[in-house]
């Protein structure tokens, strides 16, 4: 299930979308099935990676052109030389990082003028619930240091230079699951109302019935888990390139 509206992107052909943090690899093989694209996928973990390559074969037979890879690389340091990329995707990532304003940086650097960012990191006020539910939570290895004001976000991001077009939410159905997740954290075996709801999301993303699309709908604005920011990197003359649309 995507965080990112891929169709916001205006991700046309011939050009190229990096995936920064692509863990197992969901948007870069979302974009991967676009029409003429290279999908760049980049994470820390090797085991993510494994994942998102066995994947591609999956994938290959519903790609009507286009070209994917993915490789080892640091979000603060990416292995892209600079202006050489049209679109930048920074999913559910700035939350695990220190020093998330150099992903920020990075992404302005590899960006072609004119070319577009994506960042989604957790909405703030469910996230917390999770924090107070949980310590483990919040202490796991690798887990989230930080809860984002969506608004101080957003001004960081145009500070670095890129210009703000157009913003949304996503995944309203999965916050109750993580509150339950949270509040029963030290259980050695999850509750059987916590399994059942696992099994509720796995049968919405495969099936997508319409009565958890009209859910996300509403609540997506007040309830989605993640905030999704869409920026554009100015061209020289201050005027931007067609970007994503609210």
């Amino acid at each position: 299930m995507l965080t990112v509206d891929i169709e916001k992107l205006v991700i046309a052909p011939g050009q190229t979308c990096l995936d920064v943090g692509c863990g197992e690899g969901r948007h870069t093989l979302a974009v991967y099935l676009l029409d003429g694209v290279l999908s760049i996928g980049v994470d820390v973990s090797e085991r993510d990676l494994a994942t998102a390559k066995g994947r591609v074969v999956d994938m290959r037979p519903h790609a009507p052109g286009g070209a994917v890879g993915f490789a080892a690389g640091d979000a603060t340091a990416l292995p892209m030389a600079d202006e050489t990329i049209d679109v930048v995707i920074a999913s559910e990532i700035l939350e695990h990082i220190y020093n998330y304003l150099s992903v920020l940086e990075e992404a302005m650097r590899v960006l072609k003028p004119g070319g577009r960012l994506c960042v989604s990191v957790p909405r703030q006020w469910p996230e917390w619930v999770c924090w107070q539910l949980s310590e483990g939570y919040r202490k796991t290895p690798g887990g989230h240091i930080r809860i984002f004001d969506s608004t101080h976000l957003r001004r960081e991001i145009e500070q670095q230079g890129f210009t703000y077009v157009g913003g949304g939410s996503a995944h309203a159905l999965h916050v109750p699951y993580w509150w339950l997740k949270c509040l029963f954290w030290q259980r050695e075996q999850e509750p059987r109302v916590v399994r059942a709801y696992h099994k509720l999301l796995v049968w919405d993303l495969m099936r997508r019935p319409w009565l958890t699309r009209m859910f996300d709908a509403v609540f997506n604005p007040i309830l989605g888990k993640s905030i999704v920011l869409y920026f554009v990197k100015p061209l020289p003359d201050g005027a931007t390139s067609q970007g994503a649309v609210t």
